[in-house]
């Protein structure tokens, strides 16, 4: 495992990048024509109105935010990034990562970690423990988690209904019985994210975690990791993603689905039934917002129709382990001016910010508080606030590895195509080339 290199270290790789910064990267290296340092801030393109106006809130007389907008794909964002940190960029101060990068840059010494007062200010009792877990690494606080993402069941309440499916937020379903439901009313589905793709492996991750297993234990161990999939709990998720498969449910973009290709078939045009979807928190927002809209519910009378759940159990009796996403804010190790960036991570990620990001856009918060606020419990249904606490405080993350992209994209390519998974062969299979993608016997 590649060791953290050392302040000195990384200061003196900073101080000889400077020198390398040419014209193209003028702007991003200079400090505008005030004086005063920018402070470069990479985002993901969700919510990038609500982050424009954090950096501009969270500028002051010693230094302004600027707003760099990474790619859509989260693959592609960890690619930009991790190109800019490897070569040392100085211009790199905040970074919007997907929790499952963490690990990998803050192995490799590209973060700067938070220390005394602010690493309190980011990590306190108040962080939802799935959002928690995902910024710290080898006992220090890497990041600061900004929102969380779970998944959550939406379906129309007609449909369970008519299904004869007992279901809501206190009432516990599993993927079998959800299944069976959407195949005994004619046209109804169940909407996954199945495409070759990193959601893919959160559905896999938690359907495994939810059986009680995990892809891969002892983590830190780097490539020497212990590989776990192919386990009772690795054959229950695969039994799962197989009856799905088979089961006449599924929508006719299956193996490409994506987080938006089943939202249209809520609310279909034709009147159909609906669909069970497992999607992310941003949903209820979207239906809402399009009362009335092209692709959204007609009228309120159909937005009342939408229900939630907990995640479906993998195994009956078991509690489920709904995924755990989000954006946590890294400051890059690199920085010229690390202490405001590093106070700039504390006021990007505050209460106050959390609160704009869940009313604004849907992106909820990491820490329980923020959940008790007038602004959310005017913007959402009491019960759907406290199913999203609980799911992002008892969820499960993927594996936090610094070796996490080799992971998923070895998983990826045993598990897809969905109708190929089979319980008695796919997780087997996935085990034996997960062990030689790891060892270096084998390419993706």
């Amino acid at each position: 495992m590649q060791a953290r290199q050392g302040p000195g270290r990384r200061r003196l790789v900073a101080a000889l990048a400077t020198l390398a910064c040419g014209s193209a990267l003028l702007t991003a290296c200079g400090g505008g024509d005030s004086g005063k340092p920018t402070l470069n801030w990479y985002i993901n393109p969700d919510g990038q109105d609500t982050l424009t106006m954090l950096a501009e809130q969270c500028s002051t007389d010693e230094y302004d935010i600027a707003i760099q907008l990474l790619p859509a794909s989260a693959t592609d964002q960890r690619t930009q990034l991790a190109r800019r940190l490897a070569a040392g960029d100085t211009s790199t101060d905040l970074m919007s990562l997907d929790p499952v990068f963490v690990a990998e840059f803050a192995n490799a010494g590209w973060l700067e970690p938070f220390t005394g007062d602010r690493a309190e200010a980011v990590l306190d009792d108040d962080v939802l423990a799935g959002a928690a877990d995902t910024v710290v690494w080898e006992d220090e606080v890497v990041a600061a988690p900004q929102w969380a993402n779970t998944q959550v069941l939406w379906y129309r309440k007609s449909l369970a209904e008519a299904a004869g499916l007992d279901i809501g937020p206190d009432s516990p379903v599993t993927w079998s019985q959800v299944i069976d439901a959407a195949a005994s009313q004619d046209g109804a589905t169940v909407g996954v994210q199945a495409n070759r793709y990193e959601a893919y492996v959160v559905w896999i991750n938690s359907l495994i975690a939810g059986a009680g297993g995990a892809i891969i234990e002892d983590t830190e161990a780097g490539r020497d990791a212990e590989v776990t999939i192919d386990s009772e709990a690795g054959q229950a998720a695969a039994a799962v993603i197989q009856q799905l498969a088979d089961s006449g449910a599924t929508q006719p973009d299956f193996t490409t689905s994506n987080e938006g290709t089943s939202l249209g078939r809520m609310f279909p045009d034709d009147g159909g039934p609906g669909e069970f979807m497992n999607n992310w928190t941003f949903v209820y927002k979207n239906y809402e917002s399009t009362v009335g809209a092209v692709g959204g519910p007609a009228d309120e009378q159909e937005l009342e129709d939408l229900g939630w759940a907990r995640y479906p159990q993998t195994v009956e009796g078991e509690e489920s382990r709904p995924p755990i996403g989000g954006i946590d804010i890294g400051v890059g190790a690199y920085s010229e001016n690390l202490d405001y960036a590093q106070d700039a991570a504390v006021c990007v990620t505050s209460p106050e910010a959390q609160s704009a990001l869940a009313v604004t856009d849907g992106l909820m918060p990491s820490r329980n508080s923020v959940y008790d606020s007038p602004e959310l419990q005017e913007a959402y249904p009491a019960d759907l606030l406290d199913l999203y606490r609980q799911s992002i405080e008892t969820g499960a993350p993927r594996p936090k590895s610094a070796f996490y992209s080799q992971i998923s994209s070895a998983v990826q390519s045993v598990w897809h195509s969905p109708t190929s998974v089979s319980p008695d062969s796919t997780p087997q299979e996935s085990a034996d080339f997960l062990r030689q993608v790891l060892s270096g016997e084998a390419l993706l």
